[in-house]
């Protein structure tokens, strides 16, 4: 994403996105581009280094609990919550592997048709597809919260927009790549909030802390999957009042539940750090003689 800029009289104009780029190609508003992949490669500031001694902090990080398992020895919850984001950082790797990191210079495409100007050119028309779209409410409640991001200072919708963010939204997806995005989504989810029910019988300070626990952890795997069936089963219904109330709550109740869970969940990490079992303070023995980050 961001890759190719478009450049009108030697000025940068507007960063592409794919469809855009692919559009103006056919169109022949610009030539195409010519870039090999060991070019694209080469404007990444990553390497295999500094990719692998992340992968070996965090895989040495897993042996740790691993070994105290092995061991029967007490884990905190904190460390049972980092390794949910240690399991999301490898799925995040392996999905980004060959995505160039932090590149600065975006490869330039010129404009060369002479009988028209970029200004004509409709960037509106790629307008992130969500979820939903179909139903104008819907639609209405997204296109409301964009023009607010845009009167906020979030230039996205201009012609200059000149860089594009790390998750951007503006690339079209056919229905059965976003139903795959959907469904992975939701099962990443599922993972990362099941990994703290690792911890359903830690020990805990207090009991009240332990059913947030229970709650936090089962909430942030279920709510996704509640947003998607009431999306889901929002055409079915008949009456239009029961159908807005669906709307509100696929739109709005599953965040809230969602960031509510992880929330409590990263504050309980840090408090029930407060009362530990003496097993938790005691080290796998091995460990301390292999040599690691």
């Amino acid at each position: 994403m961001g890759g190719f800029m478009l450049y009108v009289d030697v000025k940068p104009y507007h960063t592409l996105s794919p469809d855009q780029l692919l559009d103006m190609i056919k169109n022949e508003y610009i030539a195409t581009p010519i870039l090999l992949a060991k070019q694209i490669h080469d404007k990444s500031k990553g390497n295999a280094i500094s990719t692998g001694l992340v992968i070996l902090q965090v895989t040495w990080f897993v042996l740790q609990l691993i070994s105290r398992a092995i061991y029967h020895l007490e884990a905190t919850q904190l460390e049972a919550g980092t390794l949910a984001f240690a399991v999301l950082s490898f799925i995040i790797y392996a999905a980004w592997w060959n995505k160039p990191l932090n590149v600065q210079c975006p490869h330039p495409v010129y404009w060369t048709l002479a009988k028209s100007r970029p200004e004509e050119y409709d960037f509106h028309d790629y307008f992130p597809i969500v979820i939903g779209a179909d139903d104008p409410k819907i639609l209405q409640i997204y296109l409301s919260l964009f023009e607010l991001l845009a009167v906020m200072g979030d230039n996205n919708f201009t012609h200059e927009k000149l860089q594009v963010p790390m998750f951007d939204g503006s690339v079209r997806v056919d229905v059965l790549n976003m139903t795959f995005l959907v469904i992975a989504g939701l099962f990443l989810a599922t993972i990362f909030g099941g990994i703290h029910c690792i911890a359903w019988f830690f020990a805990f300070p207090t009991y009240q802390e332990q059913v947030l626990w229970h709650i936090s952890a089962v909430a942030i795997i279920a709510v996704p999957w509640l947003g998607l069936f009431s999306l889901l089963l929002n055409p079915l219904l008949k009456d239009t009042v029961l159908k807005d109330l669906m709307t509100w709550i696929t739109l709005f109740m599953p965040p809230i539940l969602y960031m509510t869970g992880r929330v409590i969940l990263l504050i309980l990490m840090v408090t029930t750090l407060r009362n530990l079992p003496p097993d938790a303070y005691q080290a796998v023995k091995w460990t301390s003689l292999i040599p690691h980050l």
